[in-house]
């Protein structure tokens, strides 16, 4: 079995990268056979700052057209790699970019936001973070923010969220929800992995879970692998089917000492949520940089996955269903397209019976 031919016609989607955006990273991203990535542009920003980071990848998008295409629909992703360019799709990792102002999601989601998470690590006006003492669940204005997302089709991750709002999220939520990235409890227990009632509970109300490949939350921490990272991937699909796990990196590729302070203080600047024994996050060996990506692929071969099961690649007919641990296709976004052709479908329909019925009565 040819690991590198397997990895080189797969759709290859990236649940989640926060790296430090340069050429540098593109082309290695490039490079490493992503089709498409969920590239993170706020975490802390406010609304003028999430704005400046978007207008920055709009001028990116023309910088470097030769290797980037921005992601709006599936579409995009089929057409990223007929093209050989990696598709970007821009998401969030908290919604402290729209401030209390729920309108703008449709001004983001036409800039092309196609994700976002509901709270970073810590309480917000939606709910509680995974590092907060109490959890008190979704609020009202959560339920309403949820609401707009599911409307405009932004897909509303759950990753660094607390237990108890995540429960009230992927219950209330009429469009499947997502944990883009994050790791299993049973492997190492750690306020940001997910306990198998909670893996379990998101699949059965249709979501994805994306297994992340960032050492501190694997068994053996820094010293680990790209095999430990496909052996935790096994083990989320031992427990829920294959057909709605995937990757969610969480790359960090370029990101300095300030970055990572940054990231652990609540809010960006207040008490500290986490302690750090490193400069700058340690990555598996084998998956060093996004351009080993395709270590991922010869990890599964040797973990003893059969070729059919690696092969398996998905039409957009075929997206209803999220990803197959072998194609690493993040399908939230194949499967909302699908429900979007459907409805223009029935709509075109409609109108085509009425225009008809129109004429019969002009005839008349």
């Amino acid at each position: 079995m040819n690991a590198e031919e397997i990895h080189r016609n797969a759709i290859v989607v990236d649940g989640l990268v926060i790296s430090k955006w340069s050429r540098e990273v593109f082309e290695d991203m490039h490079s490493g056979g992503i089709t498409a990535a969920n590239c993170t542009c706020s975490v802390w920003e406010g609304l003028h700052d999430t704005l400046v980071n978007v207008a920055q990848w709009k001028s990116w998008f023309s910088e470097h057209a030769d290797i980037l295409l921005p992601v709006h629909t599936t579409t995009d992703i089929a057409k990223a790699k007929r093209e050989n360019r990696v598709g970007i799709i821009l998401g969030w990792q908290n919604t402290s970019g729209i401030e209390d102002r729920l309108e703008l999601i449709a001004v983001f989601k036409s800039l092309g936001v196609g994700v976002m998470q509901l709270t970073y690590n810590t309480q917000n006006l939606a709910g509680s973070g995974c590092y907060e003492s109490h959890d008190s669940g979704l609020s009202d204005y959560g339920r309403g923010l949820i609401d707009e997302m599911n409307r405009v089709g932004v897909v509303v991750d759950l990753s660094h969220v607390g237990a108890k709002t995540s429960e009230d999220a992927i219950r209330y939520s009429k469009a499947p929800v997502a944990y883009s990235h994050r790791c299993p409890a049973a492997l190492p227990a750690h306020p940001r992995n997910k306990t198998d009632a909670q893996l379990k509970l998101i699949i059965e109300h249709g979501g994805f879970v994306g297994v992340t490949t960032y050492p501190s939350f694997l068994p053996r921490g820094a010293e680990s692998t790209v095999d430990d990272c496909v052996a935790a991937i096994d083990y989320v699909v031992d427990l829920v089917g294959e057909d709605r796990v995937g990757i969610g990196t969480d790359f960090t590729q370029g990101q300095d000492a300030a970055f990572f302070d940054w990231l652990s203080l609540d809010k960006g600047h207040g008490r500290r949520l986490i302690v750090r024994d490193w400069d700058v996050a340690p990555q598996p060996v084998g998956l060093q940089r996004l351009s080993e990506f395709s270590n991922l692929t010869a990890a599964m071969v040797r973990r003893g996955w059969s070729e059919t099961r690696i092969r398996k690649v998905r039409s957009e007919e075929h997206t209803s269903e999220l990803q197959s641990r072998t194609n690493l296709v993040c399908r939230l976004l194949l499967e909302k397209k699908k429900k979007q052709q459907n409805k223009k479908k029935k709509n075109n329909k409609k109108k085509k019976k009425q225009k008809t019925t129109n004429n019969l009565r002009q005839n008349h």
